[in-house]
Parts: C-alpha cells; sequence; structure tokens
C-alpha cells in the first residue's frame, strides 16, 4: 500500500525562501558522467517550463536548493529544460544526474512524472522527488501542495480589495493542477461577498504552447480582464504571470502573485506597489526537507503533503497596504482558522 504521510512542520518559510533565490548560486549543465560518488554530491533539481528566473515557482525550488547547498556545503545542479523537449529528453536528464551521483535528484512539475517512473525504477540508490504530482516508487517522495487552501485565501483577499465587483483569474495552461488555483479562488471570493464577479481564462490548452512560458500572452489576457472591468486579477501562470503583474500596474488595478512571494522579488520591484499579496507554495521547502531527510540518513518517500496546517501553502502579507483595506486581514485569518479546522472544506475542481 502506497505509504502516505503529513508533515508536521515545513522546515522553510516561503517568503525567506523567495528573498533567497535570485541571490544564490549559479546553474549546472546535465553534461554526463562527472565521475563523482553519491558521498560527495547533494541535491539537484531539473526545472520546470519557464526555468530559473520566473520569479515564481521555478525560483522557490531553487532557493530549497540554495538554502541546502548553505546549510550542508555539498556540490549541486540546477538544470535547465529545453524547449520541444520530450519525456525521453527528461529521462536523460534525470538518469545523468543520478549516475554523477547527486542525491536527492528532484524534478519540478508534474512534466516529469513519466521520466522519473522510468529513471527512478533503475537507480535504486537514489532517492528522487517531484513536485506537483504522485509517482510510484519505494525512492520517491511526492512532493505536493493544498494549493486551493492559498488560493482560497487569495479570493478572500480580492472579494475585500475589489471596488468594481469584478475580479479576475488567469491560469497559465488548462489542466487539472491549475484546476485547483481556479477552484479554492472562486470559491474564496463567492464565500466572502457573493456578488463579486470573477472572470477566469487559461491561456493555453497545453504547456508546449508556452502557458506558463510566456509574457506576453498573460498581459493580453489581463488587458482584457481589466477591459471587462476587473480590479484585482489573480495568476497561477508562472513566468507568463509577469505580463499579469505588468498589464495590472499600468492600469493601476491589483495583482495577486502566486508560489512566490512576488513583491519582493527583485525582477518585479517596479510593478510592487501593485502586488496585493500572493498565494504562496512553499515548494522550497518542500526542496530542503527532501534534500534534510536524505543527509540525515531517513530519506523521505510516498506522497508528502504540504497544506495550510504545516504552512505549505498561505498567502503572502507583505504588502502594507493590505492593512489599509478594511476587513481584509480579518477576513483572512477567520478564512484560515476556518480550513485549518476544518469547518471550511476548500474545492478542488
Amino acid at each position: 500500500m502506497r505509504r502516505i504521510s503529513k508533515l508536521t512542520r515545513v522546515a522553510v518559510g516561503v517568503a525567506s525562501l523567495a528573498l533567497a533565490a535570485t541571490a544564490c548560486g549559479g546553474t549546472s549543465s546535465d553534461n554526463g558522467d562527472s565521475g563523482g560518488s553519491k558521498d560527495d554530491l547533494g541535491v539537484a533539481i531539473a526545472y520546470d517550463i519557464g526555468g530559473k528566473g520566473d520569479q515564481s515557482f521555478n525560483d522557490a525550488a531553487f532557493a530549497g536548493l540554495a538554502k541546502a547547498k548553505d546549510e550542508f556545503g555539498f556540490k549541486t545542479a540546477d538544470v535547465e529544460p529545453t524547449e520541444g523537449e520530450t519525456d525521453a529528453d527528461k529521462e536523460q536528464r534525470l538518469a545523468s544526474l543520478a549516475r554523477q551521483g547527486y542525491n536527492p535528484v528532484i524534478g519540478v512539475g508534474f512534466a516529469y512524472g513519466p521520466a522519473m517512473e522510468a529513471v527512478a525504477a533503475k537507480y535504486p540508490d537514489t532517492t528522487f522527488g517531484i513536485v506537483d504530482s504522485v509517482v510510484e516508487g519505494e525512492n520517491v517522495a511526492s512532493l505536493v501542495f493544498a494549493e486551493e487552501q492559498a488560493s482560497y485565501l487569495a479570493g478572500v483577499a480580492a472579494a475585500k480589495a475589489t471596488k468594481s465587483n469584478t475580479v479576475g483569474f488567469v491560469g497559465g495552461v488548462d489542466i487539472p493542477l491549475i484546476h485547483k488555483f481556479q477552484a479554492g479562488y472562486e470559491q474564496g471570493v463567492k464565500d466572502t461577498d457573493p456578488k463579486v464577479k470573477v472572470v477566469s481564462q487559461y491561456l493555453t490548452q497545453t504547456a508546449e504552447e508556452g502557458g506558463f512560458s510566456s509574457p506576453d500572452k498573460g498581459k493580453a489576457a489581463a488587458e482584457g480582464q481589466i477591459e471587462k472591468g476587473a480590479d484585482v486579477i489573480y495568476q497561477a501562470a508562472g513566468l507568463s504571470g509577469q505580463g499579469v503583474i505588468e498589464a495590472a500596474a499600468k492600469a493601476k488595478v491589483w495583482a495577486i502573485g502566486v508560489d512566490s512571494d512576488q513583491y519582493n522579488q527583485e525582477a518585479l520591484a517596479g510593478y510592487k506597489d501593485f502586488i496585493l499579496t500572493s498565494a504562496l507554495k512553499d515548494v522550497g521547502g518542500a526542496v530542503y526537507t527532501l534534500t534534510k531527510s536524505v543527509q540525515d540518513g531517513k530519506p523521505l518517500t510516498g506522497t508528502q503533503v504540504f497544506d495550510l496546517k504545516v504552512n505549505g501553502v498561505g498567502l503572502s502579507d507583505s504588502n502594507p497596504k493590505m492593512a489599509e483595506i478594511p476587513g481584509l486581514k480579518e477576513a483572512v485569518d477567520e478564512a484560515k482558522k476556518g480550513i485549518t479546522d476544518g469547518t471550511i472544506k476548500v474545492n478542488t475542481e
């Protein structure tokens, strides 16, 4: 039977990881066997679409790697995806990292699922991790999140912040994972104020079409929603979300960030006054936690759930303007309590 465990505490705070993401380290390329051993190499991560520099999902993963590198002093690697790559390309990347002696080897994103299932069986002495997907394997840790819970809190904040009674949601790709973000957000809005309308849009049907890696698509979608009256827009779109934030700032309406605390991202500093908050997802904490478990000789496996109870997801409060919106903080705090004590059941679709 598949072992499912819930962590008692996420080891790294999301906000601090997001700040660290742009300050640390370089990128190692996939260049075959380096002659290393499992005794002298540490964690390796293989990025999702958009790569490092997305100020969101991938950068959060890198922050966890950077913290582990600083704490344990070992060698690390972080490898970029290639445009139009296949599952075979992903298999080769993961296998190369395992063969070089990196442990754990972590695939950042559900797209690594088929490749990891194939590779993990060939390297039973290596611990593998996958973010946002569940992969069966005795040496695989599936690092999954309650995105819908953070998104519910974002919906509460949006409903309190809107003056037009219209808010927006921009999803990168029309897939079940992003449906969780939309479902939680829409429920949070409606539970807070049923009069508020939610306008939702997906950028593409598949990741290969650039839904997670095209700021221009995000900007165009946000501009369309603003024309429809949206004055708060939540984006779950990876690198494309930068375009949403840019459009919101230009129109002087609110944007809500995702995954990392985007208010504190250096690359987005020019727009920060219009980033109301961010729905946080502690990908960095998950990367660090898995790495530490391997370092401690007790590698985690099975499904590891990061939810609001363990601070695996949450809502940032970095923007001081949040405190100026009547009732916002109180409503978010009440929603947090309801979710953690089970009185609020958040939809996932």
